[in-house]
């Protein structure tokens, strides 16, 4: 059975270029976005209920999220229902993904709202990446149609920084891409040579 390692960090923490250091060293990762994407995609799972809850987002037999914004912001209870409808099939997907990767020693399940959601009961530990204010801000500031408003209206639906450190099992600054590719070498070497109980 799989050790199923969870990766969590607030927005610009730098997530993707972590999971992507362990996607390089042979470690299966699944991805909470990117399975939301293919779940929106023309022929995607999702795509029914979520047009039959919100007809408007349905655009070339697939879900644009511009719009199912839209329509969450003039009817914020619609979120709850759309998560209603999203969050089994989520669940549903990274479910056949741990079971096709079974015989791996380490998963990586890249999930940005882990705490949010209460996704770290269904793993075996949780990973948390983290910067200083300064750096995160510079990261996220420079993404394209990024504006200060959004940024804070982001940061301010999720768990701080602060407490997301503090339930972490394993901790990795993300200051220098050195320091991070060091740090999960370090990580991999440790949680798939036995270590894994030292958390």
């Amino acid at each position: 059975m799989s050790f199923r390692l969870a990766l969590t960090g607030s927005i610009g923490m730098g997530k993707s270029t972590t999971a992507d250091m362990f996607r390089s060293l042979g470690i299966p990762v699944w991805d909470a976005d990117e399975t939301v994407h293919r779940l929106y995609a023309r022929g995607g799972a999702a795509v029914g209920p979520v047009a039959a809850l919100v007809p408007d987002a349905l655009q070339d037999g697939m879900i644009d999220r511009g719009r199912l914004r839209a329509a969450i912001r003039k009817d914020p209870d619609l979120l709850v229902r759309l998560e209603s409808i999203v969050h089994p099939l989520v669940a549903a997907d990274r479910g056949a993904f741990c079971a096709e990767h079974a015989a791996a020693p380490l998963i990586l399940l890249d999930i940005p709202l882990l705490f949010e959601t209460g996704g770290e009961a269904a793993v075996d530990a949780v990973l948390v990446v983290s910067t200083d204010p300064q750096t995160q801000r510079a990261r996220v500031m420079a993404r394209p149609d990024m504006t200060e408003d959004l940024y804070w209206q982001i940061l301010s639906r999720q768990v701080p920084d602060a407490e997301k450190r503090s339930r972490a099992d394993y901790l990795i600054e993300t200051n220098t891409l050195e320091q991070t590719r060091t740090s999960v070498a370090e990580l991999v070497e440790r949680l798939t040579s036995g270590g894994a109980q030292d958390a």
